[in-house]
């Protein structure tokens, strides 16, 4: 049988956060169902931090409200701190991916934390998590560089990663935030983290802001990776990130790892056709290749 990789879609929350589009609630929502028909079982579906700071995940609560949860999806909600974890426990998530920060300097614009604060943070709120019975994750972001202080120390992100083990998370996730990584750092990263904290599994998230980002997913998956973070249409970015881009697109991803036999169980087609149709959503076109040449051979 071929190896699966999971994909976590992101476009919902990583995507829609700094685009300039503002979508209806009906608008998400339609979104979010027409990835659920193209076969995506897992995706951040909203985030729950301040609306001054993201204005445009402000509607969260209301999104999660509008769900549709009688299908097989299971709805992340991104969180801060412990408000947030207690607003996206009230919304009912069906998980609840927290997030750490590697740089200082992204970490005070990004969530008013440090790197130690961010984890002092997690295990304050992961008994709440835990009691709620909701999985609990963890990004940790700028895990390949900081926007405002540059290279990002591995030490840190071991440091991170063995604190959010005793957390109890039971995934954690490497963020390329500003899409700074490489292949060969991808792998140093990978190999520390597991060291650090070997009973986690793992889950990589790649911007494409510098063309890197199906070179770095190779990298993951070849050490053995099997959960991807990916993006409908390559929409997204950071607000507290100058200059970072849209995160890897989910058709194109989908598609390379198609083509070199593994499992995703994603329609492709319809992954194309949504991010075609989020482009007339969103008024303005999306980055992705495949929106734009189609998959090879063609796919109905």
């Amino acid at each position: 049988m071929a190896r699966k990789i999971h994909i976590v879609e992101v476009g919902p929350r990583d995507g829609l956060q700094n685009d300039p589009a503002n979508l209806t609630v009906a608008q998400k929502l339609e979104f979010i169902a027409r990835l659920e028909a193209a076969g995506v079982t897992r995706m951040e579906s909203g985030s729950f931090v301040s609306p001054k700071a993201v204005p445009k995940m402000a509607d969260s609560p209301a999104v999660f409200a509008g769900l549709n949860r009688s299908g097989r999806v299971k709805h992340i909600a991104l969180a801060l701190n412990e408000t947030g974890v207690r607003r996206a426990i009230e919304a009912q998530a069906d998980e609840i991916n927290f997030v750490l920060v590697a740089g200082e300097g992204f970490g005070r614009r990004n969530q008013g934390m440090s790197p130690q604060d961010s984890a002092d943070m997690l295990a304050r709120c992961a008994p709440l998590v835990h009691e709620a019975g909701i999985p609990l994750s963890a990004t940790i972001s700028v895990a390949f560089g900081d926007p405002y202080d540059g290279d990002v120390d591995i030490g840190v992100v071991g440091n991170l990663a063995a604190q959010a083990q005793r957390a109890g998370i039971a995934e954690l996730a490497l963020g390329d935030t500003i899409g700074a990584a490489t292949p060969w750092d991808v792998r140093k990263r990978i190999d520390r983290v597991r060291m650090e904290a070997p009973d986690v599994s793992l889950r990589l998230h790649f911007h494409d802001t510098r063309g890197a980002g199906l070179a770095n997913v190779f990298a993951a998956v070849e050490a053995g990776v099997d959960v991807i973070d990916a993006s409908c249409g390559g929409i997204g970015g950071c607000p507290f990130a100058p200059g970072a881009t849209g995160n890897v697109a989910t058709e194109d991803v989908v598609w390379m790892l198609h083509r070199a036999g593994f499992d995703t169980d994603i329609d492709l087609a319809r992954m194309i056709e949504t991010a075609r149709w989020l482009e007339t959503a969103l008024e303005h076109g999306v980055s992705s290749a495949l929106s734009r040449a189609g998959a090879f051979p063609p796919v109905r």
